[in-house]
């Protein structure tokens, strides 16, 4: 596997943590990663301007050394939807600059592991949302999904909105999973209903724990 799209079901399911731990299995195998998180809400304001915790955690662990602006084109610093958060500080989401920005990247590494916002469906301006910029990039796509209540509807949503776009969904990653016998069941339930293999079963881990150890990348 070379470059890819990492979406989740929803926010707050783990795409960083799944993401950081796609660069370090890629890394294993001798290539050179570099990351890209397009665009991020819940900025910080810095000395050396807006920084995203999520871009940063992925440039630190990329081997390939770029400058920020290149790996988060657009940081916004409210923790809101980034079409709203484009609008109230007047900026419009360009595909085509992501696209740009991506093609750069690409020449300097083997594999590039880019991260989206939210769910797949989160619109990016009036009429584009995360699936269209998925598909810009023309990505093989990876599902996290968060092992919790609610999570099989969200998961086989999201997997036929993948599906509709003709992008290859890669695989799944059951994040988070738990030892009690209903996230088991989960996992069985959507290892049935998703054709795409699933790709790790990642427990909930310490913070010296690598999420990589439970990853197998095809």
């Amino acid at each position: 596997m070379n470059s890819v799209f990492v979406t989740g079901t929803d926010t707050d399911v783990g795409k960083t943590r799944i993401s950081v731990a796609i660069i370090e299995l890629l890394q294993r195998q001798g290539k050179r990663v570099a990351a890209m998180k397009p665009i991020a809400s819940g900025c910080e304001l810095t000395i050396d301007g807006l920084r995203n915790d999520d871009a940063l955690q992925l440039s630190q662990q990329a081997n390939v050394d770029l400058p920020y602006q290149l790996i988060n084109p657009y940081a916004f610093e409210p923790a809101i939807a980034p079409h709203i958060a484009a609008e109230q500080v007047e900026t419009a989401i360009k595909l085509a600059l992501i696209k740009q920005n991506f093609d750069l990247i690409q020449q300097q590494s083997d594999a590039v592991v880019v991260e989206g916002a939210g769910g797949w469906l989160v619109p990016l301006n009036q009429t584009e949302t995360m699936a269209d910029l998925a598909i810009s990039l023309d990505l093989p796509v990876i599902l996290v999904v968060d092992i919790r209540l609610g999570c099989i509807n969200h998961a086989l949503l999201t997997v036929k909105a993948i599906e509709s776009t003709g992008l290859k969904l890669q695989g799944w990653i059951a994040n988070n999973l738990g030892h009690n016998p209903e996230s088991i069941e989960i996992v069985e339930t959507l290892t049935q209903r998703i054709w795409a293999p699933c790709l790790g079963y990642v427990p909930r881990l310490e913070a010296h724990e690598s999420a990589a150890d439970y990853l197998v990348l095809n």
